[in-house]
């Protein structure tokens, strides 16, 4: 079997891989980029209904989930939101802000892709695809990994292999794995960005599929003002996927039905339409079979003038925080990334470097770093993926 030597084996092409391979490459390092996929990209290709919401630009620390809240900034800081969208211009890609910062391709999300392979090709970057890699060893200096007909060493490894999250583009867990067998720890791996699931008593709202609603929602003192959209198997959208990342399995979530509405809202509706029903009330703001569902579970005896005001102040205090318990998520295979991951207390956060094993680099969603919905985890792939490439 013949052996290969490279400055830098980068295992995973997807967004952190390409990055990190691309500006290594363009650094002057010869660099090994290896992919069980047969194309590289394929969560980038599918990833914003196909235009790739590439990045964010509100881009900032405070919206990414982690055991150490801190340790991105380093390489957010250093490569931001406005680098990558220079890219991006620089190959006269057609782009659009929709809200709250999230930046699209006008066209394909393939652009980015082949902006990406452009880079590596600036590079020199080696591209192995089809290639699943198996035993990885290392004597201390250079790490070893066997491929299909060839082993190729390096003194340098990057583990950007992702997470466990969409499985049937072919992610695995591999990249923990590997970590483990170095000695790193791993923050436990969940679903995240991921629709909630509803059962038992919560099985009226079930009945509500296709019905969206902009609320307030949160987990703990995570809180999101977004869409929220009624499922069959319970509740999507936005505003949901953006909580599910700090909602843990026994734990409710609130959500805030009228989130503009004054605390007094009912009482001031009875004033002014003593005749009218919670129903009709709520139907007002809401999407009539939300409005009838809602008005269904409070109960509230007839017309707002033959309710008390202690009975409209505690309705709607309800509404501002209806309280779901959801008994799961619908796991990996939907969920957009993960929440947990190779454990940033063994990494630099300046080079992404494993402390205890000089040479290895862990970036993108393999490290305990996951950002909000809206381009923020693109944005830490190229950010990671950069930062440890400056010392390859």
């Amino acid at each position: 079997m013949s052996s290969h030597s490279y400055d830098a084996i980068v295992l995973g092409a997807g967004a952190a891989g390409l990055m990190c391979a691309a500006v290594a490459g363009q650094r002057g390092r010869r660099v090994l980029l290896v992919d069980h996929a047969d194309e590289p990209g394929k969560k980038i290709i599918i990833s914003g209904g196909g235009r790739c919401n590439f990045t964010n630009v509100h881009t900032a620390p405070d919206r990414y989930v982690s055991a150490n809240p801190h340790f991105a900034k380093s390489a957010l800081g250093r490569y931001r939101a406005a680098d990558f969208l220079a890219l991006v211009e620089r190959y006269g890609i057609a782009w659009h802000e929709k809200t709250l910062g999230q930046l699209f391709c006008d066209g394909s999300a393939r652009q980015i892709v082949a902006l990406l392979l452009d880079q590596c090709r600036l590079g020199g970057v080696e591209i192995a695809l089809s290639s699943p890699f198996g035993e990885i060893g290392h004597d201390g200096d250079r790490f070893t990994v066997a491929l299909p007909g060839r082993i190729v060493t390096a003194p340098r490894l990057v583990l950007a292999t992702g997470g466990p999250s969409i499985p049937k583009l072919g992610a695995t867990g591999i990249a923990y794995d590997i970590a483990r067998r170095f000695g790193l720890k791993v923050v436990e791996p969940r679903p995240a960005l991921v629709p909630l699931t509803l059962g038992g008593d919560e099985a009226l709202f079930r009945t509500l599929s296709g019905v969206a609603a902009t609320v307030t929602a949160s987990a703990g003192k995570a809180r999101f003002r977004e869409a929220a959209l009624f499922t069959h198997r319970g509740l999507s959208g936005p505003a949901i996927l953006q909580v599910s990342s700090y909602w843990r399995p026994r734990e409710p979530i609130a959500i805030d039905f009228l989130p503009d509405a004054e605390r007094d809202w009912l009482i001031g509706a009875k004033r002014a339409q003593p005749r009218t029903t919670l129903r009709r009330a709520l139907a007002a703001t809401l999407p009539d079979r939300l409005a009838e569902a809602l008005a269904e579970r409070l109960a509230l005896p007839g017309e707002l003038g033959a309710t008390t005001d202690r009975q409209l102040d505690e309705a709607a205090t309800r509404l501002s925080a209806w309280r779901f318990l959801p008994n799961g998520s619908e796991g990996f295979a939907k969920a957009e990334v993960t929440v947990g991951g190779i454990s940033t207390a063994d990494l630099s956060s300046q080079t992404l470097e494993a402390r205890r094993v000089p040479g290895l680099h862990a970036i993108g969603e393999a490290v305990d770093v996951t950002g909000w919905l809206g381009g923020y985890n693109f944005q830490w792939a190229w950010a990671s993926g950069w930062a440890a490439a400056q010392v390859l």
